[in-house]
């Protein structure tokens, strides 16, 4: 924990009690579903990057996970992002979408993205997306959410415009 005060933070130093964790770390149990909406435009804040960390995090606990990308979100599904050829890295970070998905698939989870937005509003097709992620109609979007409450599953939903 930090016990410093009025003193210059040196590399490596805490400046907050990171260990220190108020509730257990709860595994999923037997057959739990979890869902998370994300309707965020990439790169515009940390909001889609966290929510897909906290995407793997829940299946590592164990839980059938749907990740379900729509509006502005389905852009992080683009398996033509990069610079200057795809694929490439332009700075570091730049793919950390693409990366993150493809851990999240490659680890058992299931990334749907909605066609509607990726087409309509962004002029992407199904082929431009990460291979392994499932496109989807809009209205399947509602039908996501009524399928997790039938099923009793964890849902997160983030909004960000």
């Amino acid at each position: 924990m930090a016990d410093f005060v009025n003193q210059r933070v040196e590399v490596g130093q805490a400046v907050v009690d990171y260990e220190e964790k108020v509730l257990p770390d709860y595994p999923a149990e037997e057959g739990e579903k979890a869902y998370v909406f994300m309707h965020t435009v990439p790169f515009e804040g940390s909001v889609g990057l966290v929510n897909m960390l906290t995407v793997t995090r829940m299946v590592r606990k164990g839980f059938d996970t749907s990740l379900v990308l729509f509006g502005p979100g389905s852009l992080m599904a683009s398996a033509t992002r990069g610079f200057p050829k795809v694929g490439d890295e332009a700075f570091p970070g730049h793919l950390n979408y693409n990366k993150q998905i493809q851990t999240i698939m490659d680890e058992g989870g299931k990334v749907y993205a909605c066609r509607f937005s990726a087409a309509a509003l962004y002029g992407m097709r199904e082929s431009d997306m990460i291979e392994g992620v499932i496109p989807v109609h809009p209205r399947d979007i509602l039908d996501f959410n009524i399928q997790a409450k039938r099923e009793g599953a964890l849902v997160m939903a983030t909004w960000n415009v």
